[in-house]
């Protein structure tokens, strides 16, 4: 390659850089202020940044055609009927759920939001700053899509618009179910106000659909459409504000300091305070499983693998099975714990001590109870929230004007992960966490290895991993540069600098654990961003993931028993 096409890569991986450095400061800067116009002066930094960037996720943001699988992705991750509203407020946790305000929660994203009025939207933030940077970059990228369609369907400064817009409006404003043949009228007058094929809206119309809202993509369509136009001729500005309260609270862990507690308060009723720690965070079904499945389905028996066990336990329509496993986890020492801090991180405890280890796949080879393993999972942290988290968790707990540390053996971290070297449902063992955007960064030595998963029927990777800022900032441009740098980076995901940061502060500075604290870490890759139509916005892992969600979960548990 030539030095000079060498330096145009570098250029453009560097330009991107200082697109999302460019995002994150406008950000905080417009968190500071309270409120901003998306589509006015003060949303234009961020508007140009997100367009200069080109995120894979968004695809097509920067082209005059509509980007449909970024669009599914992003409303997958926003509350339903937000495409209606020019008010968005972002609040903290102020009292809403006690109010007559029903919660709306996002398919691909836990989060409470409330619909106040016609008008407006209210989005509750308890995870942090990473998921205010994640709903303000979707958001931008919905209200620049919104402005697409206006300028294809307005021909005047008056206001007037094309015919094609005047049949969706029809369409939207008709209270009977359409018809076959009226949706394919509509999508098609909808496909040339997007720049689509009529095939391209077809095959993905359904996609948007919920029960209530069959047609939701033509509701969608339309009011970003409508809410643009009136942006454009009446400077009805679309605002998004964030409340007092937010501001006021934001990074002082209430939150992780309340999930914590409630946490420690339970060890204590159980007695289990005092005994050797596993903290694995995790889901909320493979750990479970792992120890249980074969105990309460016998059907396990008649299957060839172990595996298509856990591939029928995933699958929607066997909730019956999933209750039958969670049932004998519960009579066999399972404590499980629904969250009600806000943090919207559910956790399970497995006291080891009440386990028949003969019916299940696994040996425990200690002894005496005193020391037997307590098992703490905690369900996936959102970016910026692992820090919050697992910092409080690990602080000593006062129990009668003494103060106890916690025995914490080991901390497991399972999760999923970008790929840059394989692809869907390979597995990534890290040796560091880099931070994004920083010269930051976690080395450890990882008790899981290449060597440990290499015989279990999957594609292994190790190496240095990125913890970037948000997923749905990045490029190919920086994606390419992370691969071929000597940072020797294998994948990217949001968390893993934030849990490194909290081990090592509460083992090597505060004292909180023990200094020799185990340390896990391995992931599955849920997408490569590299490769076109394998980036998250192109769908699920399925049941791929159901492998190499399993293998690490066994791993896992070995390495805590047999040590």
């Amino acid at each position: 390659m030539s030095n000079q096409k060498k330096k145009h890569e570098r250029t453009r991986a560097q330009e991107s850089s200082g697109a999302i450095e460019r995002m994150y400061i406008t950000m905080r800067h417009l968190f500071n202020r309270g409120f901003y116009k998306p589509m006015g002066v003060s949303g234009e930094t961020l508007r140009e940044a997100l367009l200069l960037l080109r995120p894979e996720i968004y695809g097509s943001i920067a082209d005059e055609k509509a980007e449909l699988e970024g669009l599914l992705y992003v409303i997958d991750r926003l509350p339903i009927g937000i495409e209606e509203c020019s008010f968005i407020n972002l609040t903290s946790d102020e009292g809403y759920g006690d109010s007559h305000f029903k919660a709306i929660i996002p398919p691909k994203r836990r989060r409470n939001c409330y619909r106040i009025d016609d008008e407006q939207m209210n989005i509750e933030i308890t995870r942090g700053r990473s998921e205010i940077y994640d709903i303000l970059t979707h958001l931008t990228f919905l209200f620049v899509e919104s402005h697409k369609i206006s300028k294809r369907v307005v021909i005047d400064d008056k206001g007037k618009t094309i015919r094609d817009w005047v049949k969706l409006e029809n369409a939207i404003k008709t209270k009977k179910k359409l018809s076959q043949k009226d949706r394919e009228i509509v999508i098609t007058h909808m496909a040339n106000i997007l720049g689509r094929t009529f095939n391209e809206l077809s095959e993905i119309y359904n996609d948007f659909a919920t029960e209530s809202q069959p047609e939701r993509l033509l509701n969608i369509v339309y009011w970003l459409g409508k809410l643009a136009i009136e942006e454009t001729i009446n400077n009805n500005k679309r605002t998004v504000t964030f409340s007092p309260v937010l501001r006021e609270r934001l990074g002082h862990h209430i939150h992780g300091e309340i999930w914590a507690d409630e946490i420690k308060s339970v060890l204590y009723k159980h007695n289990l305070l005092r005994r050797p720690i596993h903290i694995i965070s995790a889901n909320m079904h493979s750990v479970m499983n792992s120890l249980f499945a074969t105990t309460a389905l016998k059907t396990s028996k008649e299957k060839k693998s172990i595996y298509e066990v856990f591939e029928d336990l995933s699958k929607p329509e066997n909730q019956s099975m999933r209750s039958k496993v969670e049932k004998s986890a519960i009579q066999n020492g399972m404590i499980y714990i629904k969250d009600t801090s806000g943090a919207n991180i559910n956790v399970q405890i497995f006291d080891t001590a009440k386990i028949d280890f003969s019916k299940t796949n696994f040996k425990h080879l200690e002894d005496d109870i005193n020391n037997k393993a307590v098992i703490f999972v905690m369900d996936y942290a959102f970016g910026e929230q692992a820090y919050e988290t697992l910092d409080e968790l690990l602080k000593p707990v006062n129990v009668n004007k003494e103060q106890v540390h916690l025995d914490v053996k080991s901390i497991s971290i399972m999760g999923k992960a970008g790929i840059l070297q394989g692809g869907k449902g390979d597995v990534m063992v890290p040796s560091a966490h880099i931070f994004e955007g920083t010269a930051d960064n976690y080395p450890f030595k990882n008790e899981l290895t290449k060597e440990d998963l290499k015989d279990c029927g999957v594609d292994v990777y190790e190496g240095s991993m990125i913890t970037v800022l948000g997923t749905s900032l990045q490029n190919k441009e920086i994606l390419k540069f992370f691969k071929k740098s000597t940072w020797n980076v294998i994948g990217l995901e949001m968390e893993g600098a934030h849990y490194q940061k909290a081990i090592q502060a509460a083992s090597k500075v505060r004292g909180s654990i023990n200094e020799d604290v185990k340390v896990r870490y391995a992931y599955y890759a849920s997408d490569n961003p590299l490769e076109t139509g394998s980036t998250l916005a192109s769908g699920g892992l399925g049941t791929s993931g159901v492998k190499p969600t399993y293998v690490i979960t066994n791993k896992i548990l070995q390495q805590i028993f047999n040590n």
